[in-house]
């Protein structure tokens, strides 16, 4: 069967999925909408899922709004299909139940899966990945359970779930391949501090390991690694993710570890297909090259900027500029990044006025680009208010001062034009 309208149609009931079918009613789109979701739940928060998840599972509430919200809107949210396949010339999406939905503008919000363990014994009973909201509950549950708990992965997932996991009273042992955890993430002058904090909490941590297998009869009871065999009786994974893009290459778009999109989050490929978080890679001026990036401030921002576009046109949208900002909740560390740092940049490292806080400024050209801080929200929204602004701030700018106290003395330059 056949839609009989056509209007935009969004594949993808994640965070950016939802921000654009918002956004378009918000913006007075009035032709159909309708939002394809693999999964059985309406759009929710993620981050939570890392967290209170495991925490306080009953009380966990992570939908992004109410149902009642796109009966409302006239949105047709279509829950537990999937997009199997897109007509490009007939500008039509085929789902696995069979509907053939008619689009006038197609948008991608297909996001990425985790990166599968590959080792011998990762279909074991105990093994858990995390990427969505049922995988998230069975942790939790698990780890009701558990004595002795790995995580095989030091980036931000791996790091949220050992010290959720901790709080549980269990033995925690995190196993890192690369020699420091958080490598693509945060700098190496930042990660001794950030890795102190977690071993004083009671973490294990082994970097330069690697996972060799997984064993037990039926359910994981141990992890050897090329250290020494660690007993486990959860083990939660994170190592990476990959974007979802295999829809937009059997359609003939193009792809790249993503699907490649224009300043406008438009197919280099196809202008009337988009493609937005996650699954997207984008030209950004601060990068090397197009990237992709794994945040709910890109695929929000990404989201807002296509419905825009589509509602009006696209000089009211612009191109895609929105400065990258992270955080991740560790426990009691909260890390939050705002720009993004090269490897060739300079980086400088401050501790704050007060116990546990510290910052790490990085220059490129002498020129401030991205802002690391640990317990520090106050320098993390000043960096982002003058990264944003595109403020110029030179590393002599800021010896023995902060942002903040740069902005309450008033002494930052003019913003650059």
């Amino acid at each position: 069967m056949t839609s009989a309208a056509a209007g935009a149609v969004v594949v993808g009931g994640g965070q950016a999925g939802f921000s654009v079918a918002s956004t378009l009613r918000a913006s007075g789109y009035e032709a159909p909408i309708t939002v394809i979701a693999a999964e059985p739940h309406p759009p929710y928060q993620r981050p939570p899922l890392s967290k209170k998840a495991h925490t306080d599972p009953q009380d966990l509430r992570v939908e992004l709004v109410p149902e009642s919200f796109y009966r409302d809107r006239d949105i047709d949210l279509r829950l537990g299909d999937e997009a199997i396949s897109l007509e490009l010339a007939d500008r039509t999406v085929l789902t696995g139940t069979g509907a053939r939905v008619s689009y006038d503008h197609l948008v991608l919000a297909t996001g990425a899966r985790n990166r599968p363990l590959p080792v011998p014994g990762a279909e074991l009973s105990g093994v858990h990945a995390l990427r969505s909201l049922d995988e998230a509950l069975a942790i939790g549950r698990a780890l009701t359970k558990a004595r002795d708990v790995v995580v095989v992965g030091g980036g931000f997932i791996g790091l949220e779930l050992a010290r959720a996991a901790l709080a549980h009273g269990v033995r925690v042992t995190v196993v890192e391949l690369a020699d420091r955890l958080l490598g693509r993430a945060v700098s190496a002058e930042l990660e001794p501090w950030l890795r102190q904090r977690h071993e004083r909490a009671g973490v294990r941590i082994l970097t330069g390991t690697a996972v060799r297998a997984l064993e037990g009869t039926g359910r994981v009871e141990r992890v050897v690694t090329d250290r020494e065999v660690l007993p486990a009786d959860l083990v939660v994974y994170g190592i990476g993710a990959v974007p979802r893009d295999e829809l937009a290459r059997r359609a003939g778009l193009a792809v790249r570890d993503g699907v490649l999109v224009d300043e406008q989050l438009r197919s280099v490929t196809d202008p009337r297909v988009s493609a937005v978080g996650d699954c997207a890679r984008y030209p950004h001026p601060q990068a090397d090259g197009p990237v992709r990036l794994e945040s709910v401030q890109n695929a929000v921002d990404q989201g807002a900027l296509v419905a825009r576009r589509i509602a009006g046109s696209a000089d009211t949208a612009g191109p895609y500029r929105s400065l990258p900002w992270f955080w991740s909740d560790q426990g009691d560390v909260k890390l939050q990044i705002a720009g993004l740092r090269s490897s060739g940049d300079e980086v400088r490292v401050a501790p704050g006025d007060a116990a546990e806080r510290l910052v790490a400024y990085s220059f490129r050209d002498d020129l401030l680009v991205a802002v690391e801080t640990l317990n520090w929200p106050a320098e993390h929204l000043a960096a982002r208010r003058m990264l944003e602004r595109r403020t110029p701030i030179s590393a002599a700018d800021l010896a023995g001062t902060t942002l903040g106290a740069l902005a309450r003395a008033g002494r930052t330059a003019e913003v650059r034009g």
